[in-house]
């Protein structure tokens, strides 16, 4: 079968989902029928990513979901944390389009890696938050003591990981397009998440957490429960 390779790069102001698109176009259109066509290289990683990048995105957001259900030993906490990942996304999003960069396959690994970067800034607000609870403070009081208390803690870890992605994004030689991608995804994601998160993990803690109790709520029913029986006990151990 003969075959005709075709090798280009991407013009000024085009990204190449833009090209691909393009290039389908113009192969269903001057070509005939029983012509086939195939990518390799860069091209046919963003085809295959791009059809996974939903499963993926999705999946990454259930198994992160699942384990911090079993840490928090609740529902409610873990949905708390994970509405920065919208935040993150959309700093990201923003970065990109600023920079000029387009939604290749390393800015699509930028993205999926956010979900774990971001959600620990929150952790560390509900957690803390949950310790003071089961100290005997109220949501409001926990929380505001909490996001005080984890401030530093937060910006330090934000500071540190922008800092360490900015040599990515500011790369310069061979492959620093891909570098490039995934670093400004990380910068623009982070800051912008930990500013905005700053104030919405703990409005939506104080609004979500009187459904859900400490996680020392059991232990103290049941000790309850115990002191109970002991005395109900004592009565017919003195007859």
């Amino acid at each position: 079968m003969r075959s005709v390779t075709i090798s280009a790069s991407l013009g000024p102001g085009y990204s190449l989902g833009q090209a691909l698109d393009y290039l389908d176009n113009l192969a269903r259109t001057s070509l005939p029928p029983e012509a086939r066509i195939s990518y390799a290289g860069q091209s046919r990683e963003f085809r295959d990513s791009s059809s996974s990048l939903a499963l993926t995105f999705a999946l990454a957001l259930i198994i992160v979901f699942l384990v911090l259900a079993a840490q928090f030993e609740s529902f409610i906490h873990p949905f708390i944390i994970l509405l920065s990942v919208p935040l993150a996304l959309t700093g990201a999003l923003a970065t990109l389009y600023f920079t000029g960069i387009t939604l290749n396959v390393y800015s699509q690994i930028g993205l999926v890696m956010l979900i774990g970067l971001v959600a620990k800034n929150a952790i560390l607000i509900v957690e803390f938050a949950n310790q003071l609870r089961e100290q005997g403070r109220s949501i409001k009081d926990a929380v505001k003591e909490s996001s005080l208390a984890r401030l530093r803690p937060i910006l330090m870890t934000t500071i540190a990981t922008v800092l360490g992605a900015m040599p990515l994004a500011l790369a310069t030689g061979a492959g620093a397009e891909s570098r490039a991608s995934i670093g400004w995804v990380i910068v623009g994601g982070v800051t912008f998440s930990t500013i905005l998160s700053l104030l919405l993990v703990p409005a939506l803690y104080n609004l979500l957490a009187r459904f859900t109790k400490p996680s020392s709520h059991v232990a103290d029913r049941l000790r309850g429960l115990e002191n109970e029986y002991d005395e109900n006990q004592s009565p017919q151990t003195a007859e």
